[in-house]
């Protein structure tokens, strides 16, 4: 599932102090590999270059 721009998605990567939050995507970017990776914005920061395997949509 791809994701876009303003999407709400939980963070699921137990390396990231972020794990388990819900966030905002603020930029999606295609690597040279035709995979996308993304920029989600939390309350209190944000992380970068966070494939789409660690993430998933949020419920409305």
């Amino acid at each position: 599932m791809a994701f876009e721009e303003d999407d709400r998605v939980i963070l699921r990567d137990e390396h990231s102090e972020y794990d388990g939050e819900e966030g905002t995507i603020t930029q999606v970017v295609e690597t040279m590999f035709g995979d996308e990776n993304y920029t989600v914005s939390f309350e209190d920061g944000q992380e970068a270059g966070v494939s789409e395997d660690d993430l998933e949509a949020a419920e409305e």
